[in-house]
């Protein structure tokens, strides 16, 4: 296994504080990345904006004004994790479906690929740039455009479960379940479209809790404690 996407949770990333971002913990996953990186793999990296932006909450503000605002919560989330990563001695680029002056770049498969070639983590920003999509099908769209071999949901649970474990403490943790099993029960690992995305593109996904500790470097060699959706 080489390329990697990597979805952040916003809630994950705020850690105790359970709004914003945590700069401890975004310092912590940046350092697992970095040692990533440094161990040859291929990093490409989705946040989300909810952290910044609840707009559907509202009943005054038109669907599609409100998505395009979060898609620019998604891009300012990606600059500041991009930042964070950078000064623990990453490199680094955010890529927007749209153009954003000089904060950006756009995306392109090739861009994309030039970046990984030099070393850097490249960030995916802006979701696909359209409304009505979510973040999910975001990360599964560019994971399956950058050739990636696996998307890691970095969630603040620690995997997928058969109903909510906040609200039933005798949910039960799947250690392996397929993407199949997971449209049929709508069990929300990602939303429906990236859910049904990820299965007719057979793109693997593993779900783990993201503030367990060296929970992503574990996840990547062979440590790993939480859900595999398989395809």
């Amino acid at each position: 296994m080489k390329r990697i996407m990597l979805k952040l949770s916003g809630e994950a990333l705020a850690g105790d504080k359970h709004f914003g971002f945590d700069e401890a913990t975004v310092r912590e996953v940046a350092l697992q990345v970095k040692e990533l990186v440094d161990a040859g793999y291929e990093i490409g990296v989705v946040t989300g904006g909810g952290n910044f932006w609840r707009g559907r909450t509202s009943e005054n503000i038109d669907r599609t004004k409100a998505d395009q605002i979060g898609m620019l919560a998604t891009v300012m989330n990606c600059i500041y994790v991009s930042e964070i990563f950078r000064s623990v001695g990453m490199k680094t680029a955010v890529l927007t479906p749209f153009e954003c002056g000089s904060f950006t770049k756009l995306f392109s498969k090739d861009r994309a690929n030039k970046y990984f070639g030099k070393g850097m983590v490249v960030f995916f920003a802006g979701g696909t740039g359209h409304p009505y999509f979510s973040t999910d099908t975001g990360v599964v769209l560019r994971a399956i455009e950058i050739d990636a071999e696996v998307i890691l949901l970095a969630k603040s649970i620690d995997g997928v479960y058969d109903s909510d474990p906040m609200k039933n403490k005798d949910a039960k943790k799947y250690d392996e379940i397929s993407i199949d099993e997971v449209v049929a029960k709508n069990l929300q690992v990602v939303d429906m479209t990236a859910s049904i995305l990820a299965r007719d593109n057979k793109m693997p996904m593993w779900v783990f809790g993201l503030n367990e500790p060296n929970s992503i470097v574990n996840t990547i060699k062979g440590e790993f404690k939480g859900t595999k959706v398989t395809v």
